[in-house]
């Protein structure tokens, strides 16, 4: 493979004005730590100005790859499969890998250094429909959390998000949390959770839709109002998802098991 010079575009300038800044942090001691807006701080000490300057390098030589495909910013809300006492805002940060299906990394914030807490696949209803019973179980429907402005784009025209949200009110996600930020905000402990979405009002606390609208400037109640018109093109949920429904779940648990293949 060829190596290419990178261009000297708007994201090269940043990279080499951010790595000149990194050299002269050298001689003004250790760079800020660069930590998340909420929850505890987590350990490890303040990034020190090599670290800054390896990163400024990287970000002005390295490709972004995958990462530079994300191209949609969702917020809603999930609750743990087992316990929907348990309810955590999500930021989602997706890339639309086919017409049909969606991959998103998961933030606790919209901050340059949010805690990465988890991920998500968003397919259609008819990909959906194509899956095994059981495998069924792990997903949840959106038509709620769409119609009910649970599910918001900030920064996107009234207009406009009223019809990407039309693509997402009869899809599916399945979502795994790998950071139980509302036990341990410090660091990721314990093992990744299977994550739920909200079927019905009342449901998500009212507290949540508050504290989401004040720090994003946004207006629920406005979002559901506008979207009414969506309800009658919108499936009724497959009642193989959103499994929690039944009074019972599936959820993640460790066990000790034999090595196989050992070399």
């Amino acid at each position: 493979m060829a190596f290419r010079y990178p261009s000297f575009n708007r994201r090269g300038f940043v990279g080499l004005a951010g790595s000149a800044a990194a050299f002269l942090s050298c001689a003004c001691g250790r760079a800020h730590a660069q930590q998340p807006e909420k929850g505890g701080a987590i350990p490890g000490g303040e990034i020190s100005a090599k670290s800054t300057m390896l990163g400024a390098g990287s970000d002005l030589l390295q490709s972004r790859g995958p990462v530079s495909a994300i191209n949609m910013y969702l917020n809603g809300f999930h609750f743990y499969a087992d316990d929907m006492g348990r309810q955590i805002e999500a930021h989602h940060y997706c890339s639309h890998v086919t017409e049909e299906f969606y991959q998103c990394v998961i933030y606790d914030g919209n901050e340059p250094h949010s805690r990465l807490i988890g991920i998500e696949y968003i397919v259609s209803e008819r990909i959906f429909k194509s899956l095994p019973e059981e495998e069924k179980a792990l997903w949840h429907s959106h038509r709620h959390e769409a119609l009910a402005g649970e599910l918001i784009m900030p920064g996107i025209p009234a207009t406009v998000q009223h019809i990407a949200i039309a693509t997402l009110v009869s899809t599916y996600g399945k979502t795994w949390h790998t950071w139980q930020i509302d036990k341990d905000s410090s660091l990721p402990t314990g093992i990744p959770q299977l994550m739920m979405a909200f079927t019905a009002d009342g449901q998500l606390k009212s507290e949540m839709i508050k504290s989401r609208d004040k720090e994003l400037g946004t207006y629920t109640s406005q979002a559901k109002t506008s979207r009414e018109d969506l309800a009658s093109s919108a499936s009724q949920p497959d009642a193989a998802a959103d499994a929690w429904k039944s009074g019972t779940t599936q959820q993640l648990v460790l066990t000790k098991t034999p090595l196989l293949n050992r070399r």
